[in-house]
């Protein structure tokens, strides 16, 4: 089988790199694709914009790709699944209606109440004034959403009235063009962050390894959100019996939700959750797409291939499907970025260290990369995913931060305490 991918981050380097593991996939092609997905053998990449429906829908007909599979949010909300299944493709990943469970904030909160899914206390506004009015009588925390797609960079969690309120202006101001023309603020809850990325038919849905991201910039969860500066799998926080709960509670009735409105959703159901004190599962937000850098310590575990799983999913037998079988051990992921991210950040430093990182086993996804004159040089404000698996958490960090040591760019930043609550965690009970 030839697989498409579409998508040129780390997400999709790791896709890519999964999907060629198995001994069905025989060619990967990749639009754009990075500088990573450009090295990987039997892969290539195809420099069409992810916004040409047309040329990529034509591209993986003449060429007879069996699965088509979508990386990031932005064309799923624009509608590329549809398009594709019109061509009779084989799409893996949600129509643009399943897909605004991430593109609006307000008609996720909207369903989530709707389905009795737990999650916190949320007003919507489309006036700045009406808004900071709100902020001003429910005081701090507080947490201010753009509504639409901001690349992760749209959520404030304000520890005071004035970040709310400035907050509110950016985004009515248009920091986030039309994605902030109206703006979601709930309620701020307390706990331990977890992602928990599900696969679904639309009708059978199986949740992944759960996992814990780091979004905030700086040490100790600190500075503004980002799409994610490094990841662990499996959290150990997500007990079985806290994912059954999850199960129940959250993944069923979302997918029963999506089915009351005739949505047939066909892809990643991504809850990015919070674990009370109490230990009781809220949903922060849903996603429909896979996680960045989730993927890159959920992937090098699963044991399944990836290929059939997808392939199951969106020819409707998930049911049928085996269940998923796992590795033994841990996965750590420490994200590399420019000077600058999540603002304004540099371009086209060249990268040096790669090789001598995975010499020491280390798997490097490639997030904002290309080639440029036969030297690889960063492309984007996150630029690489530095993943390593080890038996314990411990073996696994101490790998992936001896193998970003051995990474350089001028500029080059990076999280030192990815994986510091596991940790502290395993020193606290020992």
């Amino acid at each position: 089988m030839k697989v498409l991918v579409v998508g040129n981050g780390g997400r999709e380097h790791a896709l890519a790199w999964k999907l060629l593991q198995s001994p069905k996939v025989q060619q990967v092609t990749c639009i754009p694709g990075n500088g990573g997905t450009a090295s990987l053998e039997h892969c290539q990449n195809l420099p069409l914009n992810v916004e040409d429906f047309e040329g990529i829908g034509r591209f993986a007909l003449v060429n007879g790709m069996g699965l088509v599979v979508i990386g990031p949010e932005a064309p799923l909300a624009a509608g590329m699944t549809d398009y594709l299944r019109h061509q009779h493709l084989t799409v893996f990943g949600p129509t643009r209606l399943g897909a605004q469970i991430e593109a609006s904030k307000a008609w996720a909160k909207a369903l989530m109440q709707e389905a009795k899914i737990p999650t916190a206390h949320a007003a919507v506004f489309t006036e700045k004034e009406a808004a900071q009015a709100y902020v001003q009588a429910q005081g701090a925390p507080i947490v201010v959403k753009a509504d639409g797609l901001a690349a992760g960079k749209g959520v404030t969690v304000a520890t005071t009235v004035a970040e709310a309120q400035a907050a509110i202006a950016a985004s009515f101001d248009g920091q986030f063009g039309k994605a902030g023309e109206r703006v979601v603020i709930e309620e701020y809850l307390t706990g331990q962050e977890i992602s928990v990325l599900a696969l679904t038919d639309g009708i059978t849905i199986r949740p992944l390894l759960p996992a814990q991201d780091h979004k905030r910039i700086g040490n100790g969860d600190t500075g503004p959100n980002t799409g994610g500066m490094g990841a662990y799998a499996p959290a150990p926080i997500a007990t079985p019996a806290l994912m059954r709960r999850i199960q129940t509670e959250i993944l069923e009735p979302a997918i029963a939700a999506l089915q009351a409105r005739k949505i047939d959703y066909c892809g990643v159901l991504y809850a990015g959750l919070i674990i009370t004190p109490e230990g009781d599962p809220k949903v922060i937000e849903f996603n429909c797409r896979f996680g960045d850098p989730e993927t890159q310590v959920i992937l090098p575990l699963l044991d399944t291939p990836l290929d059939e799983l997808l392939l199951a999913c969106a020819q409707k037998r998930l049911a049928e499907f085996p269940p998923l079988t796992w590795k033994p051990g841990v996965a750590a992921c420490v994200v590399m970025a420019s000077e600058g991210y999540p603002d304004a950040f540099r371009k086209g430093d060249r990268l040096t260290g790669i090789e001598d990182a995975e010499t020491q086993g280390a798997m490097v996804f490639h997030a904002g990369t290309q080639t440029k004159q036969k030297a690889l040089v960063s492309d984007g404000g996150r630029v690489l995913g530095v993943t390593t698996v080890g038996e314990t958490f411990d073996a696994a960090l101490d790998q992936a931060y001896a193998a970003v040591n051995s990474i350089h760019f001028e500029g080059a930043y990076y999280r030192q305490d990815i994986g510091d609550r596991v940790r502290t965690a395993k020193s606290a009970s020992s």
